[in-house]
């Protein structure tokens, strides 16, 4: 249940995965005093700042009664410039539910009958085709946004039970009353969504690299000491101390790991080996810093002017520059960025024969077949994508409208790019689930932990090992749908939220 100001995150994952999203009832008396609350503004016939003025540069313009519901149409039709490609149907579905929850929690002036048209989309699966490009993040999400209130309106089109219709034969048009275009438009809802559903997936990208990354580590027969929780007491990060704890466990009772704790001449493993802890803690923290800000950020109300029913002011404020949600996106980033360089330097280093001791390219006869070595250049080529991608965008800014928003946050860009790096680290991720469980083939019959093993087993009922060269996407395609879709991370224990 959406309860606004206190959704918690597992609800807003659930939402975004397709779970019902219902509006907690006991919102609606805030709803209808923040309607009143506009109604008696222009009893008074003061110029409020989007309720009967014009908007942006124009905002010394008064309008008179007659055009109010003009003025809150034209604002959407004249704002619903987005270009690119459309949003994918779930993160769209999340930024239904975040403006519900935003607009319900009384400081928007909407009416009832604009939030219950909201939740009639998210009940019946309603989502309208709103471009992926546009959005500044300042004067809010503007233009995404604009392209929703579009449909709501009866105008653009609307994705529903898999078809694109009219938006106009799907829902009946509202008119929209006086406020209510400018409140659907401003906020960071289009930002916010784009930089949750890339940290819920994120997370599960996380969990299923310290999998590999331990899964790799048995394969190139490296050691567990780096693990020992005394190094990481001693130093004190949180997510570095609960990653080597994770890793240690994942390894307990490997008969792989316990075959060459004695003899073994190498005194150090490489880093991407030996500094797991080290580098994927400081990737939890971050994203963990980046879920706290998220959380706060998809509770709060960001449009603009902000109607207070018990003193019956509107007051102009800024919350719609998405700053903390830029802030956000760019931890994320170098998350995403980090783990996968990781990643592929653990791969590189199983298909070298001279660091990890196993067969060129993972392949029992090298020359005649070249094994892995491509799929570690697909892997090599992604990172170096994601690496591009990270450059922070909260850094730039453009000024617009004329100079009135002459600073903005570029969360939009900034959030909608994770989605894309989050899909190049699950097949990095992938390859380098399939490169580890082939490298651990070369030890049998030693095996490793029973979670490792339970995970090697899960690809191997999908992926058979690797004898002779074979068409190779097959197999990463398979491994990558167990990365992305959570399948490794119920053989972690001890990460949480």
């Amino acid at each position: 249940m959406i309860n606004p100001g206190h959704t918690p995150l597992p609800t807003w994952n659930a939402i975004y995965r397709g779970e019902a999203a219902p509006l907690d009832p006991s919102c609606r008396d805030k709803i209808q005093a923040s309607a009143d609350a506009v109604e008696a503004i222009l009893a008074r016939h003061e110029p409020v700042y989007g309720i009967n003025t014009g908007f942006g540069k124009l905002a010394s313009v008064r309008i008179g009664d007659e055009d109010l519901e003009t003025l809150q149409r034209n604002i959407v039709l004249s704002h619903a410039a987005g270009v690119g490609a459309p949003m994918p149907a779930p993160v769209v579905r999340l930024m239904i539910a975040l403006k519900l929850a935003s607009l319900a929690q009384g400081h928007s002036g909407v009416r009832p009958a604009t939030i219950a048209m909201l939740q009639d989309m998210l009940d019946r699966g309603i989502t309208p085709i709103i471009p992926s490009q546009g959005s500044v993040g300042a004067s809010g999400d503007l233009a995404p946004l604009a392209h929703l209130a579009a449909a709501m309106i009866g105008t653009g089109e609307v994705l529903v039970d898999g078809v694109v219709r009219p938006a106009r034969d799907v829902l009946a048009p509202l008119t929209l009353g006086p406020k209510e275009g400018l409140a659907l438009l401003n906020g960071t809802q289009f930002s916010t969504a784009y930089a949750l559903a890339a940290l819920f997936e994120t997370e599960r990208l996380f969990r299923a690299a310290l999998v590999t990354g331990a899964l790799s580590t048995e394969a190139a027969k490296g050691s567990d000491t780096p693990f020992d929780p005394r190094i990481h007491q001693v130093r004190g990060h949180r997510g570095q101390i609960e990653v080597a704890d994770a890793l240690a466990g994942l390894m307990s009772g490997s008969a792989i790991r316990a075959s060459h704790r004695e003899g073994d001449e190498r005194v150090q493993d490489p880093y991407c080996l030996r500094c797991q802890p080290q580098v994927m803690g400081a990737c939890l923290d971050l994203i963990r810093q980046a879920a706290a800000t998220l959380a706060i950020e998809a509770n709060g109300v960001t449009d603009n002017p902000l109607i207070f029913p018990d003193t019956g002011e509107a007051l102009s404020g800024g919350n719609f520059h998405a700053e903390p949600v830029a802030f956000a996106a760019d931890m994320l980033a170098m998350a995403l960025c980090e783990i996968g360089s990781l990643s592929e330097r653990r791969i590189a280093m199983l298909v070298d024969p001279a660091l990890s001791g196993l067969p060129a390219f993972l392949t029992p006869r090298p020359g005649l077949n070249s094994g892995f070595m491509i799929p570690q250049v697909t892997a090599a080529a992604l990172v170096s994508e994601n690496k591009q991608r990270a450059h922070p965008a909260s850094v730039d800014s453009i000024p617009t409208s004329a100079n009135q928003e002459d600073h903005v946050s570029m969360a939009g860009h900034g959030a909608r790019r994770l989605m894309e790096m989050a899909a190049n680290l699950a097949n990095v991720l992938g390859i380098e689930y399939l490169a580890a469980a082939q490298g651990c083939d070369f030890h049998a019959p030693l095996t490793s932990s029973e979670p490792l093993e339970a995970a090697r087993s899960l690809l191997r009922n999908q992926v058979p090992h690797l004898e002779d060269d074979r068409h190779f996407a097959p197999d990463m395609a398979a491994a990558t749908a167990l990365v992305a879709g959570g399948m490794l991370g119920p053989y972690l224990p001890g990460i949480e939220r």
